[in-house]
């Protein structure tokens, strides 16, 4: 009887959900994988925004690091998710500052996957770095695995096991 209506559940979400992704599949625009800022107040707010970002992920780890909370799995986990986030925003407000706030690169789309990417005199070597940079799902998605890794063991473990601070009994 159980089994059955867990059954049920299922298939009900599943219907539920089935319209949805039928939509989305058939009936969807282009999509485009980044987002242009409109104008220089928009590229600046959004700079900030990294930088706040940045911040909190130092702090964060400051905080883990002077609480002893990275004894515990998942809080190190937590920590290092940190760590890939300061990253990543650091590389994100390189690669803004690049495209849309200094004029060293020239950037035009020769096919749909090919561009034509030059940097000005002398600065041949932002070229490279820009190509680098551009990488940054490198450090995004390791940040989101671990997480969710992080929090998933905390949320696996008995809460005492999370507070490493507190002695049994007190």
């Amino acid at each position: 009887m159980v089994q059955l209506s867990a059954m049920k559940y299922i298939l009900n979400k599943i219907i539920r959900f089935l319209p949805v992704f039928l939509a989305v599949l058939f009936f969807s625009e282009q999509a485009m994988a980044t987002q242009m800022h409109g104008g220089i107040e928009g590229v600046v707010v959004h700079q900030m925004a990294h930088i706040v970002f940045a911040g909190a992920m130092a702090l964060l780890i400051y905080w883990l690091r002077q609480h002893g909370l990275v004894v515990n799995p998942g809080w190190r986990q937590i920590q290092y998710a940190a760590v890939f986030f300061l990253l990543w925003n650091i590389n994100a407000f390189i690669v803004h500052f690049l495209e849309e706030q200094v004029d060293i690169l020239d950037m035009a789309q020769i096919e749909p996957w090919q561009l034509r990417l030059q940097a000005q005199p002398a600065f041949e070597w932002v070229a490279w770095l820009y190509y680098v940079v551009k990488l940054d799902h490198l450090l995004c998605v390791p940040a989101m695995i671990c997480l969710y890794s992080g929090l998933k063991r905390l949320l696996e473990s008995p809460a005492s096991e999370s507070r490493p601070g507190k002695m049994e009994g007190s």
